[in-house]
């Protein structure tokens, strides 16, 4: 027999999956589609309830339309290059199929499993543009490894040809006596935000379809309205691969117009983001350009820190945002940055508390584009403008001028009216007394002077 392992990592999907395409070639194929749940995830600490609940949510996903095909989903638990391991030699497979990762630790697990596989006798196949649109190295300038920056990054991204997407495959078959897990479930976790929505890449379909037919037309003019939430809410999927990036761009590409152009940028930051990671992958935890911070560490700022993570700060839109990352373990992008500017530019935290935090909770949460986004913030990463501090009253006045975002997620200034909701300490007497809300716990231009000072700006 011939027989191929296709492991899923983080393409959790069988639409425009290239590794099970390949692995399917050829007449009498037969392939094993495992999932191993890497214990080297759990000791790093990067299962999150949030992104445990939707994974499970994919793999049933992943498991029904296997079935569905006369396949099914293997699932096993342990270090990945054992279980494959294990797999391949269970199913007497010839063949690894893999997509290519940009972490340092998706890095080392290629060699391992690489080495493992020829040790044995059996190959490896890595295959890029199944996570990204367009593959970290597939562009780079002329000196130097990767872009550093984004706009010439997208100016040859965007001239790139893409493959073709491929269709799911009409029929799997597995091979017998490759044992099985049982699938995990949400129903086992707790410390869930309550507002999580479900994964899956039924449900990531449905949604690239909605937004592409009713959302994306607007997302130029309304991307940074906070309140309209007019963005695709598709990034959970993205990070899962329950949806292919190269499909996404497409379709996008295909329905036209100022808002998918804008769109589709968004889309080149996540790539961007990724060929900065797999370039340099110590910033993941390191600063990717050095500005000689003097942070204020978790310990030394406890309480500014817990008024952040609570929601308490004082700044209403800052508070909104925070608050709804707790209950949807996602947040507004626009939110992101700002939550990230108060905390490392207002406040002069280390971003690394942060990005840590938002990790915890994001049902989209990933190495690349948090903590790199982070570091755009925080100054210390690819942003050219690195000491830019973003004003939480300005900016909620401009991007939530009714306030409507603010009294979804801050309940007790829900009838304070007018733009006055974003300052709602300039109220007086009785109208203040009445809201059990705190005042700020820094004045801005206190904390503005602070990062001055810190960044040698004055």
């Amino acid at each position: 027999m011939n027989v191929s392992v296709v492991l899923f990592t983080s393409d959790l999907r069988l639409h425009d999956h290239p590794p099970l395409r390949a692995a399917l070639d050829g007449p009498g194929r037969l392939v094993v589609p495992l999932f191993v749940r890497d214990r080297a995830v759990d000791d790093a600490g990067f299962a999150a309830p949030n992104r445990l609940a939707f994974l499970a949510d994919c793999l049933h996903d992943l498991d029904a339309e296997l079935r569905e095909r006369g396949g099914r989903l293997v699932v096993r638990s342990g270090d990945v290059v054992d279980e494959v391991g294990k797999v391949a030699a269970e199913a007497d497979a010839d063949e690894v199929h893999v997509a290519a990762d940009v972490s340092a630790y998706a890095h080392r697990r290629e060699a391992r499993l690489r080495q493992a596989l020829e040790a044995e006798g059996r190959r490896l196949h890595v295959h890029d543009t199944v996570t990204t649109a367009v593959a970290p190295g597939a562009v780079t300038p002329a000196t130097s490894d990767h872009f550093a920056v984004f706009t010439p990054y997208f100016r040859q991204w965007a001239r790139q040809p893409l493959r073709k997407p491929l269709g799911a495959p009409r029929a799997v078959r597995v091979p017998d006596g490759v044992g099985s897990e049982e699938l995990p479930t949400r129903t086992a976790l707790s410390g869930l935000s309550e507002g999580l929505v479900p994964g899956g890449e039924t449900v990531g379909r449905k949604g690239m379809t909605a937004w592409l037919r009713r959302g994306v037309a607007h997302y130029e003019d309304r991307h940074d309205d906070v309140a309209g939430d007019a963005t695709s809410r598709l990034s959970p999927h993205l990070h899962f691969g329950t949806l292919s990036p190269v499909e996404l761009v497409h379709r996008a590409r295909q329905a036209g117009g100022p808002g998918a152009d804008a769109f589709v940028r968004q889309l080149a930051w996540r790539d961007f983001h990724r060929q900065v990671l797999s370039a340099r992958p110590s910033a993941a935890g390191a600063d990717y350009r050095t500005r000689r911070d003097r942070w204020r560490s978790e310990r030394t700022a406890r309480d500014d820190v817990e008024a952040w993570r609570e929601g308490r700060t004082g700044y209403p839109v800052v508070d909104a945002a925070m608050r709804q990352l707790r209950y949807e373990g996602w947040m507004h992008n626009r939110g992101r940055l700002l939550a990230a500017s108060f905390l490392t530019k207002t406040l002069y935290v280390d971003w690394r508390v942060g990005a840590r935090h938002f990790l915890d909770l994001l049902v989209d949460g990933d190495v690349a584009n948090n903590q790199l986004n982070w570091q755009w913030m925080a100054g210390t990463g690819t942003d050219s403008r690195p000491n830019r501090v973003l004003n939480p009253v300005t900016q909620g006045k401009r991007y939530d001028p009714d306030g409507a975002y603010v009294r979804r997620w801050v309940p007790e200034l829900e009838g304070v009216e007018g733009p006055v909701v974003h300052e709602p300490w300039k109220l007086w007497g009785l109208d203040r007394a009445a809201i059990d809300y705190p005042d700020p716990i820094v004045d801005l231009s206190d904390g503005l002077a602070r990062f001055r000072r810190a960044r040698e700006r004055d």
